[in-house]
């Protein structure tokens, strides 16, 4: 059995899940999730509700007993043995408590056996490439959408599209969240769409965001734009469904976008992507955009 530990917004559980998914077929096991600190008021940052029930996957909860088994085993036999005998055992070995250790990706955790409670963020697609038509499969919508939605579906495959999402909500609202994310400046937008239009002179920008009152208010671009404002924020599945359907993106520092724009099978997508993910440069990013996206 693999636990997945949730927390944060709809992009961040989707990254959890599907870390842990992957160690869960590698493994040939059961994939559990723990959503205990979802559904509840926190000290700092913004509440979450479980938002993976709209996907085509098994809402298999771990119970407090599990969690509790997992997260407070210590060192296995072995494990105590080597460190006895004075060899040198990996950071995991042994271990059914994994903890991530850094933001950037770590192979170690590509090579955990069965028995693993995992909490971290996982923001890497090389924690789950190799499993990545599974993952595609998973993260289908089984909710169809509405009439509306569908529309401005039909809408996006009719043309040349590209989505542009600009995150704002707690990046701006909340001060502790504001000053650890930062947003994306319009100066970052306007130079990724001349970039996609370069490439693509007949294309359209489909604008989503979470408050996209601001984004009409302020995004100015040369090209044609449509202001995607069907949806509030208990229906942003519809909105990651309809990014996902665009040909070209430009993302926010933001995982939801993220989602949007990787579930997006086209192999010959433009991608732009912010250089500047979190105001502390410390935070080592390189493994957060796939390879070929372009970061401006």
């Amino acid at each position: 059995m693999i636990i997945t530990h949730l927390n944060g917004g709809l992009g961040n559980q989707m990254f959890q899940y599907a870390a842990g998914r992957r160690l869960a077929v590698k493994n040939n096991t059961d994939l559990k999730i723990d959503t205990s600190a979802l559904g509840r008021e926190l000290l700092e940052g913004t509440p979450r509700e479980y938002n993976l029930h709209v996907f085509d996957i098994a809402d298999n909860f771990a119970t407090e007993k599990e969690i509790d088994s997992m997260k407070k085993r210590g060192d296995s036999f072995f494990a105590l043995a080597k460190k006895k005998l004075g060899m040198k055992i990996g950071s995991y070995e042994g271990k059914s408590f994994v903890a991530e250790k850094h933001f950037h990706f770590d192979p170690e955790v590509l090579k955990l056996g069965d028995s693993k409670y995992l909490q971290g963020y996982w923001q890497s697609e090389k924690y789950f490439l190799d499993i990545e038509n599974i993952i595609r499969k998973d993260f289908t919508v089984k909710i169809p959408p509405t009439e509306t939605n569908q529309k401005m579906m039909d809408e996006i495959n009719s043309q040349n599209s590209a989505s542009l999402h600009i995150r704002r909500g707690d990046y701006v609202n909340d001060e502790k969240t504001k000053k650890f994310h930062g947003i994306c400046s319009l100066d970052y937008y306007i130079r990724g769409a001349k970039l996609i239009a370069e490439k693509n002179p007949d294309v359209r920008f489909f604008v989503f965001s979470d408050d996209i009152a601001w984004a009409k208010e302020n995004l100015k671009l040369d090209f044609p734009m449509m202001f995607v404002d069907i949806n509030d924020d208990d229906h942003n599945y519809e909105d990651m469904r309809l990014m996902s359907k665009c040909r070209h993106h430009i993302i926010a520092n933001s995982s939801f976008s993220w989602w949007g724009t990787w579930l997006n099978p086209n192999q010959e997508k433009i991608v732009i992507a912010p250089k500047k993910w979190f105001n502390d440069a410390n935070i080592d990013t390189s493994d957060l955009i796939p390879e070929k996206w372009i970061r401006i």
